[in-house]
């Protein structure tokens, strides 16, 4: 069983914006060093298990992914107790093999994003922390052996996203640049969240859902709002299921790197961090740097 500390916490990507199994739910409105996150947080509990769910696109989805607060969701949930963090998102198939309605627990990633900020390290505070593999391999394991089951998806056991900036989607000769990388999947929102939710020490998987096959396949149709939208019910019911099955075995123990990802990554003098930075950095870095004094 889960050590009875651990909290999950779910990112809904589009069309996910409630989640409405929770009991005992309450409405946290969190604010952070970094502004205020999407949009208020809903706690509660699933199957005995503590939960906090928060739309990444904000409720009404009113956030694009350029101007999405990164680094205030990943705080907002660390702030209310979250250990393992799963991300929901739907994501283009680069793959003949993976198809519209199907599962990706993705293993890998590649940063195409121009704009955002990657870090909540800034202002005189420097952390190399580790991201060879941006998914937990504990919780995406788990995460493997029981969403099939549950939700009946065709479930693949890994893949690689590449993250680009959008809002727009990719240019068919981007798509098929892409292809030629080994990409799996195409997405908007997985990065800077694994880098973030890994400085935050947060055991991190993904549940990419696919909607369409981006615009490199001639006989299928080019993703537009319309097919995204047509996919989006049926792959919120697999994340739903899925997420209650993982609920249900309980959370993996923490024996990955996740958990003490920022040991040795703080390379500047404590000493010399500015007070302010240490402030804002928060319960990010509590573990590894003393208090501000006063």
């Amino acid at each position: 069983m889960a050590d009875e500390g651990f909290m999950l916490g779910v990112i809904g990507g589009s069309g996910l914006y409630d989640f409405a199994d929770l009991t005992g739910e309450r409405v946290e409105a969190v604010e952070t060093p970094y502004g205020a996150p999407s949009d208020a947080v809903v706690v509660g509990a699933l199957h005995g298990v503590p939960v906090a769910f928060l739309p990444r696109h904000g409720r009404g989805h009113r956030h694009s992914p350029t101007d999405l607060p990164y680094r205030a969701n990943v705080y907002a949930l660390k702030a209310l107790g979250v250990t393992h963090l799963v991300s929901v998102s739907a994501v283009g198939s680069l793959r003949e093999h993976i198809h519209p309605r199907s599962v990706v627990l993705t293993d890998q990633l590649i940063d195409r994003t121009l704009t955002r900020p990657r870090s909540f390290f800034e202002g005189g505070a420097v952390a190399h922390v580790g991201i060879g593999d941006p998914f937990c391999p504990t919780l995406r394991a788990t995460l493997h052996g029981l969403a099939g089951d549950a939700s009946g998806a065709e479930v693949h056991a890994a893949g690689t996203y590449v993250c680009i900036e959008g809002p727009q989607f990719s240019t068919r000769a981007e798509s098929a640049l892409y292809r030629s990388w080994g990409a799996s999947v195409i997405g908007m929102t997985a990065m800077p969240e694994a880098r973030l939710a890994r400085e935050a020490e947060l055991c991190y998987a993904m549940l990419a859902m696919v909607t369409d096959y981006d615009v490199w396949q001639e006989d299928e149709a080019d993703v537009s709002v319309e097919l995204v939208t047509a996919n989006l019910e049926a792959n919120v019911a697999t994340a739903r299921a899925a997420i209650r099955a993982l609920v249900r075995a309980a959370l993996p123990a923490r024996t990955c790197g996740c958990k003490d990802a920022l040991r040795g990554a703080i390379t500047t003098d404590p000493a010399r961090i500015p007070d302010e930075t240490r402030r804002k950095l928060g319960i990010i870095g509590d573990r590894y740097l003393p208090p501000v004094a006063g």
